[in-house]
């Protein structure tokens, strides 16, 4: 495999991923077989922030006065987001990159990959503000188990391709031995391995987060934590963009390739059952942020009803069957949130209005100026 295909002058008649052809060849934009990936890297980059231009210095404050059950809840969400993210910021282009075959979807995943890490940045920008001992944070957040068994289940997915996609770069098609174990490489099996990775994302983008989402947006609607909120709108403005291009890329492949036709119908019972594991962890996540008691205005059980109404948007979006018909959404004010597309992140521009309370008069009328005069 070359990091040039010089074969392939015409790559809008290239599959969008292992095409017979090779990898990508000429990054040229001026002919797309799938603009709408173009359209996505301009989007995501039109939404860059850095972290350090929210200010969380009245979060310190805040945290001082949490209770030990909302630290409690506050930390550890912080140290699941940081695990999530450490994975997508590494991994799109670690497991789609050498298989890939368009540049615009190339290029999608280049931007997707390192919009990612501004993530995972942005969390040690408020750990360092927040905490007298950040160190602590980091060293402690794999003791805790639920984070373990969300990190290994997200991976195995991505580890799978990588390692299948590595032996068919290298060796081909066939069988062959790789340190004494028979290893057998099928381009048809192959592509299973990268569908369901395909949604293997799609869930973490579109539901693995919103428990942790909700909970931070929950402090900010009491005035609290609300640089952390403000990162975390952030984020989710982000990872919709990611969302949207995992789904495209779930209709988009069985048009694209008939073999995925197929596939589809083969791995839907398998991705059915992803998605059920992925809202019984979150499930079990939300058990283990309250299991010392509830914040106002949200508890265990409205997060585990508010993830399944997640879940059944998210199945329906890809064309699976929904587990969770009749799923509603018992935490209607998270939609203000989540849709981020007015934010603006330069803090001179907007500022957490909650920090200004009683900053300006409001009772001012036609008597107030009364007998001033200049």
């Amino acid at each position: 495999m070359s990091v040039l295909n010089t074969a392939n002058r015409d790559h809008t008649t290239s599959l969008a991923f292992l095409d017979p052809a090779g990898g990508v060849g000429i990054q040229r934009y001026d002919t797309l077989k799938y603009r709408q990936f173009d359209k996505l890297t301009d989007k995501q980059l039109g939404f860059f922030w850095r972290p350090e231009e929210v200010d969380v210095l009245r979060d310190a404050k805040d945290f001082k006065e949490l209770t030990a059950n909302e630290k409690h809840i506050f930390t550890s969400n912080l140290k699941r987001q940081i695990l999530l993210d450490s994975v997508q910021g590494r991994a799109p282009i670690e497991a789609f990159g050498p298989i890939v075959s368009l540049p615009e979807l190339e290029n999608w995943i280049i931007t997707w990959t390192f919009s990612e890490t501004i993530h995972s940045k942005s969390y040690t920008h408020i750990i360092r503000n927040v905490y007298a001992n950040p160190s602590k944070v980091f060293d402690e957040m794999m003791d805790i188990q639920e984070i373990i068994d969300c990190g290994e289940d997200i991976t195995a997915y991505y580890d799978d391709l990588v390692e299948t996609c590595s032996y068919y770069n290298l060796l081909g098609e066939g069988t062959h031995t790789v340190n004494g174990k028979k290893v057998k490489i099928d381009l048809y099996e192959l592509k299973k391995k990268l569908w369901i990775c395909l949604a293997s994302v799609n869930i973490l983008e579109g539901v693995r987060f919103y428990v942790s989402f909700a909970c931070s947006w929950a402090f900010a609607e009491l005035k609290k934590m609300e640089g952390n909120a403000k990162i975390i709108k952030f984020i989710a403005r982000d990872e919709n963009v990611h969302l949207a291009s995992t789904q495209q890329l779930l209709k988009l492949l069985p048009k694209d390739d008939p073999d995925f036709v197929k596939i589809a119908k083969e791995c839907e019972p398998t991705v059915i059952k992803m998605f059920e594991d992925a809202v019984d962890q979150e499930c079990a996540w939300a058990d283990y942020l309250f299991r010392d008691g509830s914040m106002i205005g949200l508890n265990a059980q409205l997060l585990k009803e508010y993830v399944q109404w997640i879940a059944h948007k998210r199945m329906t979006a890809v064309g699976v069957p929904s587990s969770y018909k009749g799923a509603s959404n018992p935490l209607p004010w998270t939609q203000k949130w989540i849709a981020g597309g007015d934010v603006q992140v330069a803090p001179q521009e907007t500022e957490i209005t909650s920090y200004v309370n009683g900053g300006t008069k409001q009772d001012v009328d036609n008597n107030t100026f009364k007998g001033f005069s200049l």
